[in-house]
């Protein structure tokens, strides 16, 4: 229990039987400001936004990324996917890269006019068409790729190896949580 106080430009004493306390109101303020951006940060809400509103500057970057090498992004997504998993059917691809039937049709056609994928007939499946790489369209995505992914490379450079792995651990948690979310709706 105090007995008194006094307080001089942001610095306060408060006197008992014991002695004379100090305690400085700024620091104390500051302490106060961070506890509550703390708890503030920790709310579904503000954790969303923040992910959010790094994911959209994220994705510009990548975009412009995408765009400096004179590809759209459908159509790098759709070369990228071939890259790395060679022929597929058209709609696996559409899959993959997340979009639709009718702008997958539209991407291939694009590509396809520009010489950089064939439409050839699935060996296995008579009914099915596969989509692949030309030799122009492998040597091209090849380079771009290259460069994509070292611009990408630096744009995430802030992040250690560990907290690279943390953040994908916490995202894939996060993805596989708000997917159950959406199943049991």
């Amino acid at each position: 229990m105090f007995l008194g106080s006094a307080c001089l430009r942001g610095t306060c004493a408060f006197f008992n039987r014991m002695g004379i306390i100090y305690l400085d109101i700024e620091i104390y303020e500051i302490e106060i400001m961070k506890r509550t951006k703390t708890r503030e940060a920790t709310t579904g809400i503000h954790t969303w936004l923040i992910l959010w509103k790094t994911a959209r500057a994220v994705e510009a970057r990548a975009y412009e990324s995408i765009q400096a090498l004179g590809l759209g992004v459908s159509d790098f997504a759709v070369m990228e996917a071939l890259l790395h998993k060679g022929p597929l059917p058209v709609n696996v691809i559409g899959s993959k890269v997340l979009l639709t039937s009718s702008s997958m049709t539209a991407a291939v056609d694009r590509l396809e006019a520009r010489g950089l994928v064939e439409r050839t007939d699935d060996p296995s499946d008579r009914r099915a068409r596969l989509v692949e790489l030309t030799k122009k369209g492998d040597r091209m995505i090849s380079a771009a790729f290259k460069l994509h992914s070292r611009e990408i490379e630096q744009l995430m450079q802030s992040l250690t190896d560990g907290e690279r792995s943390t953040l994908v651990s916490l995202l894939r948690k996060l993805g596989r949580n708000a997917a159950e979310f959406v199943r049991e709706q």
